[in-house]
């Protein structure tokens, strides 16, 4: 039996994690790229006797995962597959505050995680898998502050923009094969996450729309991680998928 083969960052907690998990089993084998080993997913993956493999690799080193995920495909049976799919979620958030009192090692971490190393990763795959006779997919998690600015936010903001733009000329590129990936950067929706907890955490002197996120919370109005991760597993099969390099699972 071919297996889906699904390569996924950012695995280890939040909507990765739930994505992970709703990928096991079914005929998908998952290989996660986390800084840390989820146990639970391996017990999980072990118990339902689904292909899993985890590697623990810091995303701010995008060269060396990007690298080892290249030579891990090259190694792989083509034929083993069904389809190849690479979704890009690992992010990470800057020290929430004004440009003007960012610290310039706290930025590159956050740019090299949430930009850089999607951009290699995608790079390894699709070169990789190049010659693969079988539908390939990318699948970068981008966020409505890519395409909305905020204040004290614009480490973030930027890389998201960056990873909208960049699906965009991949999108271009691969128009051009003659078995060209699908390629989308998709805006997952406010989710309730790590991410949501340090922004309504922020100083309010520091962060002026820490109110909106309040609200948010208070009114019921975020997405579970394991919501966010169906809904988001939903648009991927999608047979339109890659129409349209940058979307929103809200429409």
């Amino acid at each position: 039996m071919k297996h889906h083969l699904y390569i996924l960052t950012g695995a280890s907690r939040g909507m990765g994690l739930a994505i992970a998990q709703q990928l096991l089993g079914a005929g998908n084998s998952l290989l996660c790229i986390s800084r840390h080993a989820n146990d639970a997913l391996a017990n999980a993956a072990q118990s339902s006797q689904a292909p899993l493999v985890q590697w623990t690799h810091d995303l701010s080193d995008g060269q060396g995962a990007s690298q080892r995920l290249r030579d891990w495909l090259k190694s792989q049976n083509m034929a083993s597959y069904a389809s190849a799919t690479l979704i890009n979620n690992a992010g990470a958030i800057p020290r929430i505050g004004p440009l003007s009192q960012a610290d310039a090692q706290d930025l590159a971490q956050a740019l090299r995680v949430g930009l850089e190393a999607p951009m290699q990763l995608c790079a390894a795959f699709l070169g990789a898998t190049e010659s693969w006779a079988l539908p390939r997919r990318v699948l970068n998690i981008s966020s409505g502050l890519g395409r909305y600015p905020m204040a004290s936010q614009a480490g973030y903001c930027a890389a998201k923009a960056g990873m909208d733009h960049f699906t965009r000329c991949m999108t271009l590129d691969e128009a051009l094969k003659p078995n060209g990936a699908k390629v989308c950067s998709l805006a997952p929706g406010v989710i309730d996450t790590d991410m949501q907890v340090q922004l309504r955490g922020a100083a309010g002197e520091a962060f002026p729309d820490q109110a909106k996120f309040l609200q948010l919370k208070a009114q019921g109005q975020l997405s579970s991680p394991a919501q966010a991760a169906e809904q988001v597993l939903r648009f991927l099969a999608r047979p339109d998928f890659g129409r349209e390099p940058v979307a929103d699972v809200r429409g």
